[in-house]
């Protein structure tokens, strides 16, 4: 595909159309000089769709370690010797803390997230429904707590859960290859049934797990098929003592392509970039929002440091661009 057809695509994305499963695998096999035409048209999609906004989005790890699911990438499995902490759910009031400095780095959203296959005894649910309503109104309150059934969801709902967030983490089609302990259908269910419940949909995926260039696409056109309202992406970090701990990080310019095809696919949707942002991008980091993206995560992730948030505020001030309220 030439610079031209980049550009015609883009035009045509704007004007309504969706592109073809083979359109978005010839972009993200484009190389060369032409990936800046690639970058600046996924940044022409975003500015139509999005304007100059940022949305951010901060996390607290409220459970961590001991989780039964053996995901490759993951520190926090039981089935892996890695460095995670390992603790049970914090106290509501840590919680809602953690939702104040949030709101201080300028957070529209936050989530809390657990590890584990879901959150079902009666005491985590009742500390959950009491961190929620602490946190109150005022920033979006989300969580990501795993495979939960309805009626569980629908306490939280009660209790102020606005959206729910549950990666995919890869294409159906490479699933197998990174976990074993649940099936793909359990993840894309979950997601169906939140949104089905009337909550935001916050769904997405890591890349960088051996996935081919068509499976990153495939798992885009998954997300353009369940109709979320929020995209992350992430990029792996490999831990020391997962089966991920030897793999090669994204190249810089591989990791902006996929945000601009994702761009191209999903051009109405919140494409937020988040783990492993530092890892691969480096230098780079503030061509995120060139190549598409109009989101990302503020502050730490749930093993690893994030960027300094004035650090990242400041990027975004750079650029000409304006935080979300």
């Amino acid at each position: 595909m030439n610079s031209e057809e980049i550009f015609k695509t883009a035009e045509r994305v704007i004007a309504g159309e969706g592109i073809s499963y083979k359109t978005a695998c010839d972009l993200i096999k484009i190389e060369g000089g032409r990936i800046y035409d690639l970058l600046a048209a996924g940044s022409r999609i975003r500015e139509h769709f999005k304007g100059n906004k940022v949305s951010l989005c901060s996390i607290v790890n409220a459970k961590s370690g001991r989780c039964p699911e053996d995901c490759s990438f993951c520190g926090q499995s039981a089935f892996y010797n890695t460095d995670a902490t390992e603790y049970g759910l914090i106290e509501p009031d840590a919680i809602a803390e953690a939702a104040k400095k949030a709101r201080g780095m300028k957070s529209r959203e936050f989530s809390i997230v657990t590890s584990g296959t879901r959150v079902e005894s009666e005491k985590e649910l009742d500390r959950l429904c009491q961190a929620l309503q602490k946190i109150g109104d005022g920033m979006e309150r989300c969580a990501s707590l795993g495979i939960m059934t309805k009626d569980a969801l629908l306490r939280l709902k009660e209790a102020g859960l606005e959206s729910y967030h549950h990666n995919l983490e890869t294409a159906r089609t490479y699933f197998p290859n990174i976990c074993t302990t649940h099936d793909y259908d359990d993840d894309v269910n979950t997601v169906k049934m939140a949104r089905e419940m009337g909550f935001k949909t916050c769904c997405g995926g890591i890349l960088g797990l051996g996935e081919t260039l068509e499976q990153r696409v495939e798992l885009a056109f998954t997300l353009k098929y369940l109709d979320v309202d929020s995209v992350p992406i992430n990029f792996l970090n490999p831990i020391k003592g997962t089966r991920m701990e030897g793999m090669k990080t994204v190249p810089p310019l591989e990791g902006l392509k996929a945000i601009a095809v994702y761009r191209f696919i999903l051009p109405d949707k919140n494409i937020i970039v988040s783990g492993g942002r530092e890892v691969t991008f480096q230098d780079l980091q503030s061509m995120i929002f060139m190549a598409g993206a109009n989101g990302t995560l503020i502050g730490n992730y749930l093993l690893t440091k994030g960027r300094k948030p004035e650090e990242l505020l400041q990027m975004i001030e750079d650029l000409g661009l304006e935080v979300e309220q």
